[in-house]
């Protein structure tokens, strides 16, 4: 048997036999199939699988679905892909699964332990061995796992192009003056400020700063009182959910939007309503019946477009007329390159029918999660009791530390750092697309950390990004943004916050590439006379 032979022999709806498990999703169940498949011998190392067009196919499923349990069983080192080959049942090397391929791997009962007269006795043998692992896939009262949302191999880093969401360039990091910060929550005199434990109250320093100097720049005016700390906007987006959704409220998500607050309020199981965006963001006539709106004004996640201050009186003059709620998340209003910033829907808002999610942490590092809601007193109140059922507060030591970092003035010039560091990147993929691919079609923003980009008709980019991994570029394609994706889906986001500015010339590049070796699996002849 050869170590890269082809297996067109095998039946693969056999192979591949899906378990009858409803409330399991089916890529989840897809990857069981394949792992149970090799790790049992019937796929050995070097086989060949079957394109994901083939697969879907032959299994009767959605080509998301199996592009997306390929590009999982490639990050958990059970499969490699190879361009212009195909994927293959890797040779060398020790899987190692990640997440729920992890749960899948080791769901099958492990071996009874060798017992000894001293740790068992041996009439209890019988008994031990009929005991069995719970079923929990009956046991769920619904899949939390089939949600879609951002993810990244677990080895990003290794990649040396990873344009994508949550990672932060270390050499942006304000290391001196946040080691100050925390050396100074650390002194002995300091410790009782944030040391007991605050049960459901924030550290008054770090509320004092953001009333002071963050909101004010976004126009917006708050007591301590109609302010709440949260562990990340992500956070702020599943209490939301909790307090104020259930299953007859209406909420407006722009389409396409941020996966993270879909998931986060989707706990509730809402009515979703999406709402369609151009290029002055959310589009604001003609909004069917809601209760909430959920909008990201600043800079639109993922197209980044800035909702005109038009829309922006004419939304909250609908919120009054029909009587909804809008949920501000102020994504990235920090990182402006061109122009004046647009003001927070929150300054414009004199009756409370917003409520405002910032960042504190994002500009330093989304791995430090502290966020923010300046909401109504009332609401405020009932988010404080909740948020002490889930996680009591956010860590004191880092608001302490925050408070600090914000009073001393650091802020203020580590943002213009980063955002002379965007805006440069930002030209250089910019021109860098313009050169290697001119078929594609984009928008440079005037602000934040992304490009969203529109590939040609006959690009499916869930198969372009699974290419591109293969050349060492990591982008994020445009389905999961969707509600209702089209398919095949042409658009995917380019996330500049963490690839270095020298690296995006060859990332770009790199991406041509890709986009060269899918023209030859599809055989588009005039794309691939351009891309030589």
């Amino acid at each position: 048997m050869t170590s890269r032979h082809r297996t067109k022999d095998v039946q693969w709806e056999s192979l591949f036999a899906l378990q009858d498990k409803p409330a399991m999703p089916l890529q989840q169940r897809l990857r069981m199939a394949a792992v149970e498949a090799i790790l049992e011998g019937r796929l050995p190392p070097g086989a060949t699988l079957p394109s994901s067009r083939e697969l879907a196919k032959a299994l009767g499923l959605s080509r998301n679905t199996v592009t997306s349990a390929y590009m999982r069983l490639i990050d958990d080192g059970f499969l490699e892909a190879h361009p212009r080959s195909g994927v293959f049942v890797k040779v060398h090397g020790d899987p190692r699964p990640s997440g729920l391929a992890k749960a899948d791997w080791r769901a099958k009962p492990l071996p009874e332990p060798v017992r000894t007269p001293q740790n068992q006795p041996e009439r209890e043998a019988p008994a031990m061995a009929q005991l069995s692992s719970p079923d929990w896939s009956a046991r769920l009262i619904r899949s939390l796992s089939d949600r879609r949302t951002l993810a990244k191999p677990d080895q990003w880093r290794q990649y040396p192009y990873p344009f994508v969401y949550g990672t932060f360039d270390p050499q942006l990091f304000p290391t001196e003056a946040f080691r100050e910060c925390c050396v100074h929550s650390l002194a002995r005199v300091h410790l009782p400020q944030w040391t007991p434990d605050f049960e459901l109250s924030d550290v008054p320093e770090l509320i004092e700063q953001i009333r002071l100097r963050l909101l004010p720049k976004r126009g917006v005016f708050a007591l301590p009182e109609e302010i709440l700390i949260t562990v990340g906007a992500q956070h702020a987006y599943y209490m939301l959910g909790e307090a104020l959704f259930d299953a007859q409220s209406r909420v407006g998500l722009e389409e396409p939007g941020h996966p993270h607050a879909r998931n986060s309020f989707a706990s509730r199981q809402p009515q979703w309503q999406p709402l369609a965006v151009d290029d002055q963001g959310l589009v604001v006539d003609h909004l069917p019946p809601l209760d909430y709106v959920y909008v990201t004004p600043s800079h639109q996640s993922p197209t980044t477009r800035t909702l005109s201050l038009e829309r922006r009186k004419r939304l909250l003059a609908l919120a009054e007329q029909r009587d909804f709620v809008v949920i501000e998340d102020d994504y990235e209003a920090e990182n402006l390159y061109v122009g004046e910033p647009m003001p927070a829907l929150k300054s414009l808002d004199k009756v409370g029918r917003v409520i405002y999610v910032g960042s504190i942490s994002k500009s330093l590092s989304p791995s430090l999660r502290l966020g923010y809601i300046v909401a109504p007193r009332a609401l405020i109140a009932e988010l404080r009791v909740l948020r002490h059922a889930m996680v009591r507060h956010p860590s004191a030591f880092l608001q302490h530390a925050f408070a600090h970092f914000l009073s001393l003035g650091h802020h203020e010039p580590h943002a213009r750092r980063v955002n002379q560091a965007l805006q440069a990147r930002m030209q250089a993929v910019g021109e860098s697309l313009r050169r290697e691919l001119p078929d594609f079609q984009f928008e440079l923003p005037t602000g934040g950390a992304s490009v969203w980009v529109r590939a040609p008709d006959w690009v499916d980019t869930a198969e372009l990004a699974l290419m591109a991994r293969e050349q060492g570029v990591l982008i994020e394609a445009g389905e999961v943004f969707f509600m209702h994706p089209p398919y095949p889906c042409p658009y995917f986001r380019l996330r500049l916050s963490s690839i270095g500015l020298d690296q995006i010339g060859p990332g770009i590049r790199a991406l041509a590439l890709a986009v060269h070796a899918l023209a030859q699996a599809r055989g588009v002849p005039r794309v691939l006379a351009r891309l030589h």
